[in-house]
């Protein structure tokens, strides 16, 4: 862990952190998580067919209105598997019957939801001691039911503002959507500091928009090598958050 911002601060008034992969997978991209469990149930496909139908469930997601704002992450992930699966299935990479094929994406869904809710629990506890000492935000590219999602899994207590893109109109990698979040706790971007897992959609996004950033390095989507130099530290799991903000608050 980088133990220590190296560049020069003002007091940090407030916390904005990212949701998908930062407070439910421990930094490891979501492409990684489905992908081993995929392998994990014996999905017959190799991993570039499912970078390809994971890229597809995307984007199709994010242009059309399929997710409802009352879906829990339950519904959410059974639909994006839903996508994906069907489109293994059409473009002829996974010749299964349509009756295993569903009982191949309960099996991942459920495998996959039981992990979520154990780190969204572990999330929990390191929200509530930020809390404790600094407001909180939420920013993050999300389908218009982030709210039901929080309330899910126990974290809407926590977030003093809930900035999500499908409501403002702003995603990521626009920095203007995390100069909505400070703004929304009633601060200047150089008064808070971003806590993200994507180093191009949360770090440098977050340093774009003025906010210092603290970079939760996990398993990406690629090898691709960063400057690790860019966010004001860098840490492996979110319980270190914790002894960032001490040292912050001894500056």
């Amino acid at each position: 862990m980088q133990n220590a911002y190296q560049k020069d601060t003002k007091l940090i008034k407030g916390y904005i952190f990212d949701y998908g992969g930062t407070l439910d997978t421990a930094g490891r991209h979501w492409g990684k998580v489905l992908w081993d469990a995929y392998m994990k149930c014996g999905v017959p496909v190799d991993e570039q067919q499912f970078r390809e139908a994971y890229v597809y469930a995307e984007r199709k997601l994010g242009s059309h209105p399929i997710i409802k704002p009352e879906f829990t992450f339950y519904n959410t992930l059974d639909a994006k598997l839903g996508i994906e699966l069907e489109y293994l299935a059409a473009q002829d990479m996974l010749e299964m019957p349509a009756k295993d094929i569903d009982t191949l994406r309960k099996k991942i869904l459920d495998g996959i939801y039981d992990s979520i809710r154990q780190e969204t629990a572990r999330s929990r506890e390191v929200l509530a001691e930020v809390k404790m000492d600094y407001p909180i935000a939420l920013v993050s590219n999300f389908y218009g039911n982030i709210r039901t999602v929080l309330r899910e899994f126990m974290l809407d207590g926590l977030f003093d503002k809930v900035i999500e893109s499908a409501v403002v109109g702003v995603r990521k990698p626009d920095p203007q959507i995390f100069v909505l979040g400070a703004e929304a706790l009633g601060l200047k971007p150089d008064e808070t500091v971003v806590i993200g897992d994507s180093y191009d959609k949360d770090i440098v996004t977050a340093r774009q928009a003025g906010c210092h950033a603290i970079w939760l390095k996990g398993e990406g989507w690629t090898d691709k090598a960063y400057d690790e130099s860019l966010p004001d530290a860098v840490i492996t799991e979110l319980q270190q958050v914790l002894n960032v903000k001490r040292l912050l608050r001894s500056k």
